[in-house]
């Protein structure tokens, strides 16, 4: 089946050998996001409130740059420095997704790139 990769400006580059997302059929596949502001590629002033907005604003982008949106998200993985923060991502999922909610695993980590306090990846199902 062919690939194709999606690139946006609207999400931070990628800080390595990987792509922003992958798409193969009417499947997506989006790299870990951070939370990089675009523009700048340092890390958005704040707290983990701040930083996890700021990886949703980054998955979103990148969906619409594969003709999605986040309401198409299948899966989530979600990695924490602090388990503590988990109610935050919950806040944060309960503004922008709704029913019926992506399946999602959260995951405990030592760290992240950058300082980074989260990281979220995703898979999309577009419709053709």
């Amino acid at each position: 089946m062919p690939r194709s990769i999606i690139s946006t400006d609207r999400a931070p580059k990628a800080i390595g050998i990987y792509s922003q997302a992958v798409r193969c059929g009417d499947t997506v596949y989006l790299s870990g996001q951070i939370p990089l502001v675009p523009a700048t590629m340092q890390l958005v002033e704040g707290d983990i409130r701040a930083q996890i907005e700021q990886v949703f604003d980054n998955l979103a982008a990148v969906a619409e740059a594969a003709g999605g949106s986040l309401r198409d998200t299948v899966k989530l993985t979600v990695y924490l420095t602090d388990l503590a923060n988990f109610p935050a991502v919950n806040e944060a999922m309960g503004r922008r997704f709704r029913e019926p909610f992506p399946a999602r695993a959260t995951v405990g980590v030592a760290a992240l790139p950058r300082g980074a306090e989260v990281e979220v990846d995703a898979v999309l199902i577009l419709n053709s």
